[in-house]
């Protein structure tokens, strides 16, 4: 099976749905880790090329964690819109990872571009098999699965608590995806700078904690299945993982 996980920046997957990944890898699926931007923006010292350019290679190294590979669709901080050009941009990254399954950003999280890059995954999903909406690679044969993650700390922008559909048990593969998150070493720095986290991979493990609290779990990420019309509406993401999918043991 294809899977492809898409979000803004670098570190992005791995925050919400590193555990995840690191199941369907064990499992023996493909898997892609793509992102809208380098993170050019994700430094106080650094130029935005210099900064982009290790957040790329960071990236990579954590993919490859994982057997994963990675790409960079290239647009810039701050500046993901939904946008003409930025949907055909996202619909040729979809034709050429060829996903059966994608999972993306939430649609409400605390910035801009995590909004953004939902909406435009959402519509590309749609428009990848459109014959007449051309890009450079081929039409893909239907719309994958669409999921989305939990937003950042499983919560809005007005702080309160987002209930998802399901939660995958990641207890296994924590130490995993806490090795692929700290490939992303740059960005103590800047988090610590700009957020007031001094202790990412710490961060990262509390808001896991939290999302299994709401499972009865010790580690889980949350995530809904989109179920707009045309998307495919067969649960295949909780199909694959089934022996650690589990509802939410209240609050939805």
């Amino acid at each position: 099976m294809r899977i492809l996980a898409i979000h803004a920046h670098p570190d992005d997957v791995e925050i919400l749905a590193g555990g995840t990944l690191v199941l369907l890898a064990r499992a023996g699926h493909q898997i892609t880790i793509a992102t809208m931007t380098p993170g050019d923006c994700g430094s106080a010292e650094l130029p935005p090329e210099e900064i982009a350019a290790i957040r790329r290679q960071e990236a990579r190294n954590s993919a490859a964690r994982i057997g994963a590979d990675y790409f960079c669709l290239e647009l810039r901080d701050l500046a993901v819109f939904n946008d003409g050009p930025s949907r055909r941009t996202v619909t040729e990254a979809l034709r050429r990872a060829r996903p059966e399954i994608v999972i993306t950003a939430s649609p409400v999280d605390y910035m801009c571009d995590h909004e953004a890059a939902s909406m435009l995954v959402r519509d590309a999903c749609f428009a990848a098999p459109a014959r007449n909406y051309a890009t450079a690679s081929p039409v893909l044969e239907a719309i994958p699965h669409l999921y989305f993650t939990d937003p950042l700390a499983g919560r809005d922008r007005d702080d309160c608590p987002v209930w998802a559909d399901f939660y995958v048990d990641v207890s296994s593969a924590f130490e995993e995806k806490k090795a692929m998150l700290a490939e992303h070493r740059s960005q103590r720095e800047w988090l610590f700078k700009h957020h007031g986290i001094d202790d990412y991979l710490g961060s990262m493990e509390a808001w896991t904690r939290e999302a299994g609290s709401k499972a009865g779990l010790e580690m889980a990420e949350g995530f809904r299945r989109y179920k707009g019309h045309a998307y495919p509406q067969s649960p295949l993401l909780e199909e694959l993982l089934a022996p650690c999918v589990r509802r939410a043991s209240g609050g939805n």
